[in-house]
């Protein structure tokens, strides 16, 4: 069978390049076509230089909870090391901040005693962006209106282009893509009265969205909350992004994280103490992410106070 072949040589070249570590491991869970759990792991190796991360294995799930996470969290170390997993050599584990992710963490410190568990930091600013959106519903209802609008309608699609040529077709967010919606704000910031205008065009007859999509830009309070949500946390949307990039150092995640806090900080208004308030208690909840500023610092050479509480040598602080 060609395929097992295959497979057995691609984990012959993952071993040859992890070697014996160290490592970083990432899982996250999605679910396929039929609604089956699937549990994804990545891994990579630490060191000085970037490294690309490796899709190591994806496995059914019979259940979704702590257990079966630090199952296949285990049995990933087995695929990687078969005859003697490299416990000390497992140094950052990063997952979302899912309790039962938390729980399997917890659990698997014990068995990789160097382990730092890092919830996700672009998914930390997804859900402090998330609260901007909930406290705007009628912006919301705008987005998600104009995307029903423009959603597989090529006529409408037509008019739009012969109206605005140089303008981009209104966006699509999508909850679960991050940072989204903050974009299709930038967007209707951004090009107001030209969608306002194009909406007036179209024959309420024709659609509910339509008429719903005209109501909506007659709201007095559409054009201020556009504006004060763009001027105060469009940055959001470039923070996600660049976290999300594969490429970027760990003093660099951390010089967006603190930039983006100070930035929420200076921030004013009524939301704006809701989002610190939400950024903290994220970033709290965030066991691994002192240590990290830990470690930033000690390759930064700045003076930190938690440095002898480590439990990593000299080189594995590098390799961070």
């Amino acid at each position: 069978n060609y395929v097992s072949t295959i497979y057995e040589e691609t984990l012959l070249k993952i071993r040859d390049l992890i070697q014996n570590g160290p490592i970083w491991v990432s899982i996250d869970e999605s679910t396929d076509v039929e609604g089956r759990y699937v549990g994804n792991v990545i891994v990579g190796k630490l060191n000085s230089e970037p490294s690309e991360p490796i899709l190591l294995t994806c496995e059914n799930l019979e259940k979704c909870n702590h257990k079966t996470i630090a199952k296949l969290f285990n049995d990933s170390m087995s695929l990687i090391w078969p005859n003697n997993i490299q416990h000390e050599q497992v140094l950052l584990f990063v997952t979302d901040a899912a309790l039962y992710m938390i729980k399997a963490a917890n659990a698997l410190e014990v068995l990789y005693p160097k382990m730092i568990h890092l919830t996700c930091l672009a998914h930390a600013l997804h859900r402090v962006a998330e609260t901007v959106r909930c406290q705007y519903p009628d912006v919301d209802l705008l987005i998600s209106t104009m995307k029903r609008i423009f959603l597989k309608a090529p006529s409408k699609i037509e008019i739009f282009k012969n109206n605005y040529p140089n303008i981009p077709l209104p966006p699509q967010p999508i909850i679960t893509r991050w940072g989204t919606w903050l974009q299709a704000v930038n967007y209707y910031s951004k090009f107001y009265d030209e969608i306002k205008n194009m909406v007036s065009m179209l024959d309420s007859e024709y659609a509910t969205s339509i008429s719903k999509g005209k109501e909506i830009f007659e709201r007095p309070n559409i054009k201020s909350a556009l504006s004060y949500i763009v001027s105060n946390f469009s940055f959001l949307d470039e923070s996600i992004s660049k976290l999300e990039n594969t490429k970027i150092s760990l003093s660099e995640s951390i010089k967006i994280i603190d930039l983006s806090i100070s930035k929420i900080n200076e921030s004013e208004g009524p939301t704006a103490k809701l989002l610190k308030n939400k950024m903290s208690v994220v970033l709290n909840k965030n066991s691994g992410l002192k240590t990290i500023k830990c470690i930033r610092n000690i390759l930064c050479g700045i003076a930190d106070e938690h440095t002898m509480e480590l439990n990593l040598s000299p080189s594995e602080i590098t390799s961070m």
